[in-house]
């Protein structure tokens, strides 16, 4: 699903990314942890595309069988939008639309129609236990309940990859708890891989692999147990 061979990433002097090499199958959950400036959301925005790695020979990076460092900046946005999701810690809902409108948003970007987008972002509102809340406002909405828009926005358009950035940061334990659960369902049920950075560490011992970050570089690769 992933594949990226030495990724640097340089910020004026400051070599942030050291060359990362990383490869991630389909329907895998993979967490990446390490200390603050580590480069852990720097590695994390360039496999989402968001930023692009500093130009070095060698490196290649492939998402779902496309090598989107030669894509342009049009066709890098079109398959962003159709083949990547993202959940963030503090949601990045739009205040002044409704659950079922913000879930809508990637949907509309990417041509659909009102009647499609919003029978797809009903029925995952409905799957992830929101039903009741499809025409609340954010402002209305608990914080686990935002995160869940959150993830439904993310699913809309059936992505191959979802990257999530201290997705539970913002949550109290149940809520976080739930939203962890939440994530194996999907892979379970969806076939989802998802690639998130965290410090919380009951989530990153939760996926099937468990990478370290220290200085720009991964440090060691822990395997979770199968669930039984």
């Amino acid at each position: 699903m992933i594949q990226a061979k030495g990724i640097h990433k340089y910020f004026d002097q400051l070599h942030v990314l050291k060359g990362v090499n990383l490869n991630i199958e389909k329907g895998e959950v993979v967490s990446i942890v390490g200390a603050s400036g580590a480069g852990k959301t720097t590695l994390l925005q360039i496999l989402g595309t968001l930023e692009k790695p500093s130009k070095q020979e060698g490196t290649e990076l492939w998402i779902a069988g496309e090598n989107v460092l030669e894509l342009n900046d049009k066709s890098l946005s079109q398959f962003r939008n159709l083949k990547l999701g993202f959940i963030f810690q503090f949601h990045q809902l739009l205040p002044e639309f409704t659950a079922l409108e913000n879930v809508c948003i990637p949907a509309f970007i990417a041509g659909k129609s009102k009647s499609e987008s919003e029978k797809e972002a009903l029925h995952l509102l409905n799957y992830l236990g929101l039903s009741h809340r499809v025409h609340h406002k954010p402002n209305a909405l608990s914080g686990g309940e935002q995160q869940r828009v959150a993830v439904a926005r993310a699913l809309i358009n059936k992505p191959a990859v979802i990257f999530a950035d201290e997705p539970s940061g913002n949550l109290d334990t149940a809520s976080a708890e739930n939203l962890h659960e939440l994530f194996f369902k999907l892979r379970d049920e969806l076939g989802q891989t998802f690639v998130i950075v965290t410090h919380n560490e009951v989530l990153a011992h939760m996926a099937d692999r468990k990478l370290v970050m220290k200085d720009g570089l991964f440090e060691e690769t822990t395997t979770s147990l199968p669930n039984v």
